[in-house]
């Protein structure tokens, strides 16, 4: 556990030095996405985590969550500016409002040196717009820094790169590689040990459990590095995006570990990871 360590905290601070996420989450089928990917940037330290969503579904979070700011898509789009890390896809959707979105945000982030985490349907979007050979995509993924954090599980991957599963599980850090390559990234490849890689360095993670092999645990790990980004950001302390990307592996597979203990593997849920996240920090700081 040495080998990691959190973000400083500056104790002269405010909620605006640990940063502030500009989380694209949730539709009609997928509101617990919204809840669980914005309440892990609060619980990751993250100072300040504003959900641009349906209007429905602020409704039913901000009553879990009124820690949170809501906002519109359309709000969220016209203040992507003032935020210093972005957060699309969990339970975005694929409709057709949902695609446009994506390439509006896509959009509003060129030229901009703001770092981006993408997961869940926003990375079905992104393979099928690169597929398209859509223009926006291309030059975003051809900026010189690597801004870009993305989040695939196995099958995500092989859209991604335009092939099929059996050719990725074939090649776990091949794929990993590829993927960072092609979007210009730092590549989460989630599998039983994620695989985290910018292309140069590769990290394999030796933690978790199959208590994270259930509906919403990847919206809380997205959530988690998005807020230690944020917070990575305080007065004298730059957290890259790869250490941010491994450190927020590592933080959602070791809570996994720790709610199995009293939960079973069998019982944890992934609203229940955000409850014990305090502990892996806990054990880091």
């Amino acid at each position: 556990m040495t080998e990691y360590k959190m973000p400083v905290r500056e104790e002269n601070s405010n909620k605006g030095t640990f940063g502030k996420v500009l989380n694209f989450s949730g539709s009609k089928n997928y509101i617990g996405a919204a809840y669980l990917s914005t309440v892990s940037i609060l619980k990751a330290g993250g100072g300040f985590a504003a959900l641009a969503t349906e209007k429905d579904i602020i409704k039913s979070v901000s009553a879990l969550l009124p820690e949170a700011v809501y906002l519109s898509r359309e709000e969220g789009l016209n203040q992507i500016k003032d935020f210093s890390v972005i957060l699309i896809g969990c339970g975005l959707g694929l409709e057709k409002k949902s695609k446009n979105l994506f390439k509006k945000i896509i959009k509003s982030l060129q030229n901009s040196e703001t770092p981006t985490i993408i997961d869940a349907d926003g990375l079905n979007i992104l393979a099928e717009l690169y597929k398209k050979s859509d223009k926006e995509i291309l030059r975003y993924a051809q900026n010189d820094k690597k801004l870009l954090i993305i989040t695939p599980h196995p099958l995500e991957a092989a859209r991604l790169l335009d092939t099929n599963l059996e050719a990725v599980l074939a090649d776990l850090e091949g794929s990993a590689k590829k993927l960072s390559e092609k979007y210009n990234c730092i590549a989460v490849l989630k599998t039983h040990r994620t695989i985290i890689t910018d292309g140069k360095n590769l990290f394999i993670n030796q933690h978790g459990n199959s208590a994270l092999a259930k509906a919403g645990s990847g919206d809380v790990l997205a959530g988690i590095i998005a807020g230690l980004l944020a917070g990575g950001s305080s007065i004298g302390e730059n957290t890259s995006l790869f250490e941010a990307a491994k450190l927020g592996v590592y933080l959602h597979s070791r809570t996994g570990e720790i709610a199995s203990e009293e939960l079973t593997k069998y019982s944890v849920l992934a609203s229940e990871l955000p409850k014990y996240l305090h502990k892996a920090i806990a054990e880091i700081c």
